[in-house]
């Protein structure tokens, strides 16, 4: 491809194509309709602008967030490239500017927000304008399995037929499911040509950590990177703000992000962590998918992610460059009760809930994991490797301990008292705390009454904790949150089980 290798390095300044880009690229300016798989920082992008610069008419890129859209676009013409968005933030200036463009005939790609597919008028326009190619930036979010579902990217494969064009849809986060479900509702179930290169970004170290004043172990990761830009991802607004103002009186400059804030002000936190050296942005999960900056050095999640594949995607803003990023993920018996919660009392069919639940049961599976993280991750995509050398359990092999008897006991536990009761009590029935409660329910007069003295509080607490992560109890709604024994725990009551655990995380 002379013209591709040519464009490749006089407009995007590369002398050569990243792994598995040339095929792609092909594929794209050829009229193929195709999905494309590639790890977040691969160069998604510029396997749908590229070929866009082969063709004669209009690129039409659907991308699901404004500030993502503002970024290419301002690259694009940075390079030379006529390129224009047509978004809610933009200014009437800038839509009479991209409007001019297109009648002009000079703009190569035009991107806008799947939102505007619901416009009547959104068709006759890339009609008029002889759309050539739809390209789906961040594909995944047409699955309603996925973590990032936008209703109105359904709307996409209706375009496409309408149009009678290719598409060309990308992502970093689909596993098989999601691949099927991008497959049958952009495509019709057609088989496109479909390119997956691979999940694994070895510069990327892995850690996870059992929350223990979890504040304090987010400064002082932070403090080890003193100076780095980074990302600390919350599950809340208001701790986006209280761990935004923490880290700037501990000496770092910091601010907040979430969707609470109005557009100029999230404006300004992009700008600014575009531009400022070390700056450090506590956000909720609307921050990111906008944002290409290739230098960030760490990740951290001061709470449990949704899903692997939305913590695949977020510690995949670090270390696009390439040199080494490290990443820290917290996660407690609250967040476990939390996600569960948010699961079951979803108005989604039983069928989903449980998709839901099985992929928490994955996410779990990576925070207790017994061997090295990268591992657990790539093989929740479908891929193998040795292990990586490059995350916390491979630099400190975990130690283990078979909790077979501990389990039961607190299976014991739970099914004496009805499966009427949260952790708290149930532990001081282990420990044989005779408080009033106890007392007045006669859970002191239980075979299981202070059966449970080998462990403190605290290591009952994390014990229940990764039976949680293991799915063998779950909060119940109904009950207040009350743990309910799962089937998967029942061979273990029987004895005819084992469990092992890690004993680091319960010391």
């Amino acid at each position: 491809m002379p013209e591709a290798s040519a464009l490749l390095s006089s407009v995007f300044g590369f002398d050569e194509f990243r792994p598995g880009q040339a095929e792609i690229v092909e594929a794209v300016a050829a009229g193929r309709n195709a999905l494309a798989i590639m790890p977040t920082g691969g160069g998604k992008s510029l396997c749908f602008q590229l070929p866009a610069l082969m063709r004669d008419v209009v690129t039409v890129v659907i991308s699901p967030l404004i500030a993502l859209m503002r970024d290419q676009v301002r690259a694009l013409r940075a390079a030379g490239v006529e390129a224009g968005a047509l978004t809610s933030g933009n200014t009437e200036e800038e839509t009479d500017a991209v409007f001019s463009a297109l009648d002009a005939g000079r703009l190569k790609l035009l991107y806008m927000a799947p939102e505007r597919l619901a416009s009547g008028g959104t068709l006759n326009l890339l009609r008029r304008i002889g759309t050539s190619l739809i390209a789906v930036d961040e594909a995944h979010c047409v699955s309603q399995w996925g973590h990032d579902f936008r209703p109105d990217y359904l709307r996409i494969g209706d375009l496409r037929r309408a149009l009678g064009v290719p598409l060309a849809a990308f992502t970093a986060t689909a596993d098989e499911e999601t691949r099927g479900e991008i497959i049958a509702r952009l495509f019709d179930g057609a088989q496109p040509q479909v390119f997956l290169h691979g999940f694994d970004r070895p510069n990327i170290h892995l850690a996870f950590a059992a929350k223990n004043s979890p504040r304090k172990q987010i400064l002082a990761f932070a403090d080890q990177r003193r100076g780095q830009p980074g990302i600390v991802y919350c599950g809340t607004r208001a701790k986006t703000e209280t761990l935004a103002r923490a880290l700037g009186e501990d000496g770092h400059t910091a601010c907040h992000y979430h969707g609470g804030m109005d557009a100029r002000a999230r404006r300004d936190v992009e700008r600014r962590f575009q531009r400022e050296d070390g700056l450090i942005v506590v956000a909720t999960v609307a921050f990111g998918m906008g944002i290409d900056k290739p230098d960030i050095r760490w990740v951290a999640h001061a709470d449990l992610p949704k899903s692997i594949e939305a913590y695949y995607q977020e510690i995949g803003r670090a270390g696009r460059d390439g040199a080494p990023a490290q990443t820290l993920a917290l996660y407690g018996a609250d967040d476990i009760r939390f996600r569960r919660a948010q699961i079951d009392e979803s108005p989604a069919p039983a069928e989903r809930r449980r998709a839901d639940h099985g992929r928490l049961n994955a996410l779990l599976g990576l925070c207790e994991a017994l061997a090295c993280r990268r591992q657990a991750l790539l093989g929740y995509f479908g891929e193998t490797t040795e292990p990586c050398g490059n995350c916390d359990l491979c630099a400190t092999p975990p130690e283990l301990f078979d909790g077979t008897q501990a389990v039961r006991k607190a299976l014991s536990a739970i099914l004496r008292t009805g499966e009427y009761f949260g952790a708290g009590h149930l532990i001081d029935i282990l420990l044989g705390n005779e408080t009033d409660k106890v007392r007045q329910r006669g859970h002191d007069n239980l075979p299981t009454f202070g059966v449970g003295r080998e462990f403190d509080r605290r290591q009952w607490q994390a014990i229940f904790r990764q039976m949680l992560g293991r799915d063998l109890v779950r909060p119940d709604p109904d009950r207040h949150g009350a743990l309910r024994m799962m089937e998967g725990a029942r061979p273990i009551l029987r004895g005819e089980a084992s469990i092992t655990l890690r004993r680091d995380t319960v010391q």
